[in-house]
């Protein structure tokens, strides 16, 4: 009998080394993704050219709001010269203009939201799929994401790869568009002869 659990004993204690040895290969690291989206330049280019975008877009809102301003400085002006129902004419009026320019405010905003946050759904995506074949690449086991959603409590900071991730999306980014750049190039020297 004590043979026999001494035994099983010695069974346990070479199972558990090997698990030991198993769990000496598992690799793991995390993303800060707020800092990737910080500092990673694609996503700056689509912030920076959705900022431009509104911008030019608000240049022309902002004519319509000023003459309306002017109008409503008039109005104020006015109101006594021509009479009560010329006043409530007007006024309504103005409420009217107002309402279709915020209208118009609100469209120009929802526009700008729809179009940049496609081209950021799309930006995640190729980040998560870039992220996917690095881990494979490297190794990992599992590549766990930190940031505004927190899905890692904590970690080592050893196991923070978000540096070299960063690093190499940019690069990625900047080689793709040089590549680009040389096509566009190569098409108008095409063109030109």
């Amino acid at each position: 009998m004590k043979k026999s659990i001494l035994a099983f004993g010695l069974l346990l204690s070479l199972l558990s080394c090997d698990k030991a040895a198993e769990s000496k290969e598992f690799k793991t690291a995390y993303v800060d993704t707020s800092k990737l989206m910080e500092e990673f330049v694609e996503a700056k280019d689509i912030e920076a050219k959705y900022k431009e975008k509104g911008s030019e877009m608000g240049k022309q809102l902002e004519a319509e709001v000023a003459r309306f301003r002017s109008e409503a400085a008039n109005f104020q002006k006015n109101a006594q010269a021509y009479g009560q129902q010329w006043a409530q004419q007007k006024a309504a009026e103005l409420q009217q203009k107002e309402q279709e320019l915020s209208y118009a405010q609100q469209a120009i905003l929802r526009q700008l939201q729809e179009e940049s946050g496609k081209e950021m759904d799309s930006l995640v995506k190729d980040v998560k799929k870039f992220i996917k074949e690095y881990g494979k690449e490297k190794g990992y086991n599992y590549i766990y994401g930190t940031g505004d959603v927190a899905t890692v409590l904590y970690a080592k900071e050893e196991y923070d790869i978000t540096n070299e991730v960063i690093k190499l999306l940019n690069e990625k980014y900047k080689s793709k568009g040089n590549s680009e750049a040389k096509k566009e190039e190569t098409d108008s020297t095409l063109t030109k002869k």
